[in-house]
């Protein structure tokens, strides 16, 4: 058993001045559930259809009820368009989410969709029937250099099982989930978290980053600052182009609608540039904010509801961003720090960040 690789701040680097909440995880949202099902089979040569398998699916639950009776209200921001995520436009359209929210490898998208639909009949046997049809979120990046894509090895099961298995607490990183196959800045990449709690005397809310790192080059990587990728490019590996892709989730406890939800969604762009990304051409970055303040209900009995809203001007505002930013910015390094190598089909291998010389890089750059 290989050791536990550090978490940024284990190995000493704080990024930012906002504290993180008790797991430094999206789940420090109250009532926010994370699950996740790997798929690792086989190795070798490829062969379509059946492996080698790299890949899996991550979900996140705004709340531990029903999202279909009790939806939350969400935005999208589409940072750079090269996807293929599924329910953006009800999202964009109507304010609020009403599905867990998936992520996985790119052709797995149809299935897990699938498995989103079942989930909402089997808690809701009206849906599509007496009631409407749901909306299933689900977002995407490409484990192609290391997976079967063609297997579509993400089945239905998959998706209930990473439902039902959903939990609050620290969340698994790295080689998991939906971040089985994936890679980031020319290392093995994954799945990432962080959080930020917002001082008491503006109301003590948690913003809380889920992300699947999937993008940039290594040339590009940039840890608190510090050009980190430059140093440790090889000059025997050939020139790697940026076509990979991000998701970013953002989750908040502090009462706010989808269009400052907006707002929170685009500042995550910002915690993305700060690690040296510069959405390329062919890199799909889609961010997904969501607030579990308000539950919407899906039939209202009454043609108007009142709600609580964050004043959109101030130091509240203003703390939101910058929790965002920041909770973003260690999300993504988090993820390059817990992925471990891996070698997939074909033999493709993507190396996992060498976090000591990493640290050696930083200091010299940082003396005390």
């Amino acid at each position: 058993m290989t050791e536990k690789r550090p978490r940024l701040r284990e190995a000493g680097i704080q990024l930012g001045t906002m504290p993180p909440g008790k797991h430094n995880a999206i789940s420090d949202v109250p009532d926010v559930r994370v699950g996740q099902v790997t798929l690792i089979e086989g190795d070798g040569e490829h062969c379509p259809g059946k492996g080698p398998i790299r890949t899996g699916i991550s979900v996140i639950l705004p709340h531990g009820g029903n999202l279909f009776r009790e939806k939350v209200p969400a935005s999208v921001f589409v940072q750079n368009g090269f996807g293929k995520c599924i329910g953006q436009e009800q999202i964009d359209e109507l304010g609020v989410i009403e599905s867990p929210i998936a992520m996985t490898g790119t052709m797995n998208v149809g299935i897990v969709a699938d498995g989103l639909i079942q989930h909402a009949i089997n808690e809701n046997p009206d849906c599509g029937v007496t009631s409407s049809t749901v909306n299933p979120t689900v977002n995407e990046c490409s484990d192609a250099y290391l997976n079967d894509q063609h297997g579509r090895h993400v089945r239905q099961e998959h998706v209930l099982q990473a439902i039902d298995e959903a939990v609050t607490g620290p969340v698994q990183e790295g080689n998991v989930g939906a971040g089985t196959g994936m890679s980031l800045f020319g290392f093995k990449g994954g799945v990432g978290t962080s959080s930020r709690v917002i001082p008491e005397s503006l109301g003590g809310y948690t913003v809380g980053v889920m992300v699947l790192g999937n993008c940039g080059t290594r040339e590009q990587l940039r840890i608190d600052g510090v050009p980190v990728g430059m140093h440790l490019d090889d000059p025997k590996r050939e020139h790697e182009r940026d076509t990979g892709s991000i998701i970013i989730v953002v989750g908040t406890d502090a009462p706010m609608l989808d269009r400052a939800l907006n707002r929170l969604a685009r500042r995550a762009a910002m915690g993305l540039a700060r690690t040296g990304s510069i959405a390329a051409h062919g890199s799909g970055d889609y961010i997904l904010a969501f607030s579990n303040a308000h539950r919407i209900p899906h039939e209202p009995a009454v043609n108007t509801i009142q709600v609580q809203h964050v004043v959109e001007s101030g130091d509240l505002i203003n703390s939101l961003f910058q929790a965002t930013i920041e909770a973003t910015e260690e999300a993504i390094i988090n993820t390059l720090f817990a992925a471990e190598s891996m070698t997939g089909r074909d033999g493709n291998t993507r190396y996992g960040l060498p976090i000591d010389r990493v640290l050696e890089i930083i200091a010299r750059y940082r003396p005390e």
